[in-house]
């Protein structure tokens, strides 16, 4: 169990800071390193641990990046930065336009694809408008996993519970969009308070261009689809790859121009982190922790303590892997709905914890590092307080609704 538990705790601290002088390992490179440690070190056999990646994730992941690239390459982005600074006018404005928009939209296209889609579009105003970077990334990423909560495709996570815990799509949309409404408001609130030096400033002014051309619709109508196509239940991995393809095919693009617009250091962080997981979990230290912390049965203290324990374990494992740790310990619980429906707000909350809580934040992360990108300090100041915030009102309110 040590060898397990120490790979992954130095595996952890690569990717939590920032390049050390004497290891200069960026976070994708810190991943990988814990994977080939784990095999190393005899933690994980080699089919073990490939076995371990998530394709799914990784592929969801490599189609919605090949749709932002086409949409960057239509110019669409820069177009929506321009178009949106001339209607908002100040930097506050333009704050709470990406706040509810980006919160909005992951409800539906999850928190994911809003910030591979959002990402290059924030670094285009903050080159472009000169407006502050760090309050409208922590903006972008910290709005998408709040408002994702709202449905169970609007993130991985809410996903795989609703897979696991046969939950109605109907009766939790019903359940957690009011928590998602409520935690933007708190989320938007607390950005512009803590921020209101920086955001005070009125933004250039620039005509508002002509946003959607005819290229940009191609691409915006094939994305359009691939939306239709998630809610009518079809696999999000391949429709996003699908949507890809088809555009490639649609707009007959060169594609050995396309291949650099994925950023394969975040699908590459990602590998390695799941395989980083498996082997904590091989090594028996989550077995370990149960045995002497176990979930409590979901009732009025009860469901306070395993919402902690979620917010706390999404951010150790990663919220997606860390269903898959505790989905044995759900099925003791007599209320299963409840157990599930808290399991998927804590660990989507639990997404703006850290800076490593979700995958949304590591992709604004990584490709945002040519304006100074994200710390792990830095979102923490305001990630922990809107986790916090946002999961205890999620957790008061799930025990009112269940009784």
């Amino acid at each position: 169990m040590f060898t397990g538990l120490a790979i992954f705790g130095l595996t952890y601290a690569l990717i939590a800071g920032r390049r050390l002088s004497w290891l200069p390992l960026d976070r994708p490179a810190g991943a990988l390193l814990g994977a080939v440690l784990m095999v190393a070190f005899g933690v994980l056999a080699p089919r073990e641990a490939i076995e371990a990646i998530n394709g799914e994730t990784l592929l969801l992941l490599f189609g919605l990046m090949g749709i932002g690239g086409f949409l960057a390459s239509d110019g669409f982005l820069d177009r929506s930065a321009d178009w949106l600074a001339a209607r908002c006018g100040t930097a506050s404005h333009l704050l709470g336009a990406l706040v509810w928009g980006a919160g909005i939209l992951s409800a539906v296209i999850t928190n994911d694809a809003v910030c591979v889609l959002g990402a290059p579009l924030v670094v285009a105003w903050v080159k472009r408008l000169k407006v502050p970077a760090l309050p409208f990334l922590l903006a972008l990423c910290t709005a998408a996993n709040t408002g994702s909560v709202a449905t169970l495709v609007g993130n991985p996570q809410n996903m795989l519970c609703g897979q696991l815990g046969q939950l109605d799509y109907t009766t939790y949309l019903l359940h957690l969009a009011p928590v998602a409404l409520v935690g933007l408001a708190l989320n938007h609130a607390l950005l512009v308070w803590m921020f209101r030096r920086e955001l005070a400033l009125s933004l250039p002014s620039v005509p508002a261009p002509r946003v959607v051309d005819g290229r940009s619709a191609l691409t915006l109508g094939v994305l359009a689809l691939t939306v239709v196509s998630y809610l009518l239940g079809t696999d999000l991995a391949w429709t996003a790859a699908a949507g890809f393809v088809a555009l490639m095919l649609v707009k007959r693009a060169d594609t050995s121009g396309l291949w650099e617009k994925i950023d394969w250091s975040v699908l590459l962080f990602f590998a390695g982190l799941f395989v980083a997981v498996e082997g904590l979990t091989r090594s028996g230290a989550t077995q370990w922790f149960f045995e002497r912390y176990p979930l409590v049965e979901p009732g009025s203290t009860g469901a306070w303590r395993a919402s902690g324990l979620f917010l706390v374990g999404s951010n150790v494992v990663s919220n997606v892997p860390f269903i898959l740790v505790v989905q044995d310990e759900l099925a003791k619980f007599s209320n299963p709905v409840l157990a599930w429906e808290l399991l998927a707000m804590a660990s989507t909350f639990a997404g703006n914890l850290t800076l490593l809580g979700s995958v949304a934040n590591v992709i604004v992360a990584e490709r945002s590092r040519d304006i100074g990108g994200l710390g792990f300090l830095a979102y923490l100041k305001v990630g922990a307080p809107l986790a916090l915030l946002t999961t205890a009102l999620g957790t008061a309110w799930l025990v009112f609704l269940h009784g």
